[in-house]
């Protein structure tokens, strides 16, 4: 064989590359689905279960890091009165809860 017929056997495309690059990208989506998303999914399905479960005399804390106490809630407007310290009271959205440390701790 001489140079040209080398070269030009080097440059033809591999067949069945087109079909590579697909499964090559959906393993890939799988792997961010299974490793990134699915477990941000269930995090944020176990906070939701949280701030629906609250109750009066419940310890919290917020985004923000304040620690506190359920005094009262209201369903009407997803609100929370929270007792930050004795006598001190602060109204937070719902969204703004997140479960105390030992809550965590005990599941």
């Amino acid at each position: 064989m001489n140079n040209a017929t080398i070269a030009f056997l080097q440059a033809q495309p591999q067949a069945g590359g087109g079909m590579e690059m697909i499964l090559m990208m959906v393993i890939l989506f799988a792997i961010v689905y299974f490793f990134m998303i699915r477990p941000q999914n269930k995090k944020q399905k176990e906070i939701q279960k949280f701030r629906n479960s609250l109750t009066v005399g419940q310890e919290i804390v917020t985004i923000g890091g304040i620690h506190g106490t359920v005094k009262h809630i209201n369903e009407e407007d997803n609100t929370v009165m929270v007792e930050v310290a004795t006598g001190t009271k602060i109204k937070f959205m719902k969204s703004a809860i997140m479960p105390s440390a030992e809550a965590a701790a005990q599941k």
